[in-house]
């Protein structure tokens, strides 16, 4: 058949076991995982290399990086979100949700112009059939900032916005609970004394108590027609977690603290962990391990945060530093996170699903991407 591709020779990364097979692609989709080699002249050898699903992102803000590569240096939009969608393809990442984050608390002034921008240049170049993996839209919504519902309400309709978060990045909340570390890294960030950030400080606790909950409840009715899947992010305690789902928020997106994610595996919420938490040994914020989370079972997917290529050496990772299976830990940067994002065509090796394919070669301590596929077509 003109539209077959057959692997073979390949460990296979199934949902319970990992099989030496041969995996066969029809019009795109998976048609046959079959155990053994083939024989068929046609056959493709993997050289005994892993083939997984390919990998499903739903919380990224790598766009961000390409856009300001450096402090002063902002690059053209349209390019970066192509050198982004690149690097996602080369990771292996074949579904990737673009976080963009909606509301600037006095830091980040550049962000609602990647927001505005990251949406145009999406629309641009998926109606144009050139983005090797396939794009969602996160939005993080920024729920004290004054410009968060603005942003949001021309976008909320937009069909490739698939997940919301809520999000509060106040200092001396969440991932910010510690003033003092919050002062020093804004005083790095820029170029404000210590009695400049302070007094920011200040302004921005008295514009959380006066918009969060207004603008919470705002946010909520404005997206509960769509039913889309919403997440909140950086719980810090039980309350908030027990909070969150009675208002429906049934995903806990890197939670910071150990007990905030306990309860939410308690309550039957699904968590999101960090993989560069998991590469780089602990949290680049001084908040709970992911490792930890994964041993506790309070951690059911990984999304890349901040380096796309940190998914699949996190699943590895995680095998080494907590036990759990290959399967078990592909299953967290694959079939996990699509089932979040009810996506339910992807994530597994399985006969019926998209033929969303990556080919690793682990080498020493690292998982290698060789060859990746999105819908049975060779995209890196």
């Amino acid at each position: 058949m003109t539209d077959e591709t057959i692997l073979t020779n390949a460990y296979l990364v199934l949902p319970d076991e990992v099989i030496h097979g041969t995996l066969v692609i029809r019009a795109g989709r998976i048609a046959e995982v079959q155990r053994g080699r083939s024989h068929a002249s046609a056959a493709r050898d993997m050289e005994g290399d892993h083939l997984i699903p390919g990998v499903v992102d739903v919380h990224t803000d790598n766009l961000e990086r390409q856009v300001q590569p450096r402090t002063n240096a902002r690059w053209p939009s349209r390019s970066a979100m192509i050198a982004h969608d690149a690097q996602c393809a080369a990771a292996g990442v074949t579904t990737v949700f673009d976080a963009l984050c909606l509301g600037d608390l006095g830091f980040d002034q550049g962000r609602g112009q990647t927001f505005l921008d990251g949406v145009a240049d999406l629309d641009a170049l998926t109606a144009a059939g050139v983005m090797r993996s396939e794009h969602f839209l996160h939005l993080r919504c920024e729920l004290p900032a004054a410009d968060m519902v603005p942003a949001l309400d021309p976008v909320a309709d937009h069909p490739l916005v698939r997940m919301v978060s809520l999000m509060d990045h106040s200092p001396g909340v969440g991932q910010y609970r510690d003033i003092p570390r919050y002062v020093t890294m804004r005083r790095k960030q820029t170029s404000m004394t210590v009695e400049q950030v302070e007094s920011r400080i200040e302004e921005l606790l008295a514009q959380r108590e006066r918009l969060r909950e207004p603008q919470r409840a705002w946010l909520l009715n404005r997206i509960r027609h769509r039913e889309l899947p919403v997440a909140s992010h950086d719980d810090d305690s039980p309350e908030e977690v027990r909070r969150n789902l009675a208002d429906g928020i049934a995903i806990s997106e890197f939670p910071v603290a150990m007990e905030a994610a306990e309860a939410a595996r308690d309550a039957g919420v699904a968590v999101i962990a960090g993989a560069p938490n998991i590469v780089r040994g602990g949290s680049h914020s001084g908040n709970v391990a992911a490792a930890d989370l994964v041993r506790a079972g309070a951690a059911d997917a990984f999304a890349s945060d901040y380096v796309p290529a940190s998914m699949i050496e996190a699943a590895w990772r995680t095998v080494e530093q907590t036990g759990i299976t290959l399967p078990a830990a592909v299953a967290m940067i694959a079939e996990a996170p699509a089932r979040m994002a009810r996506l339910p065509d992807r994530g597994r090796l399985e006969a019926g699903l998209r033929a969303d394919l990556v080919q690793v070669r682990p080498v020493e301590d690292i998982p290698v991407v060789r060859r990746v596929w999105r819908e049975g077509s060779r995209v890196a």
